[in-house]
């Protein structure tokens, strides 16, 4: 794990702490960073809707030989 020093308001990080239930400064800054990160990528995926061509039959999938 890297060690970075980051300064932070006060009572961002008391908010912070507050919202992600937690005592550790430190797990505070981890929950929120991985959760900014998912919901980066689930815009992502977001995004595609309608962009992509399936073309699968949904019994071809449940049944169909997946050995490819």
């Amino acid at each position: 794990m890297a060690r970075t020093t980051v300064k932070l308001p006060q009572d961002l990080l008391v908010e912070l702490m507050s919202l992600v239930q937690t005592q550790s400064k430190t797990e505070a800054v981890i929950i929120a960073v991985k959760n900014k990160i998912r919901r980066q990528k689930l815009d992502s995926i977001k995004a595609l809707a309608g962009k992509l061509e399936f073309t699968a039959e949904a019994d071809t999938l449940r049944h169909g030989d997946h050995s490819d």
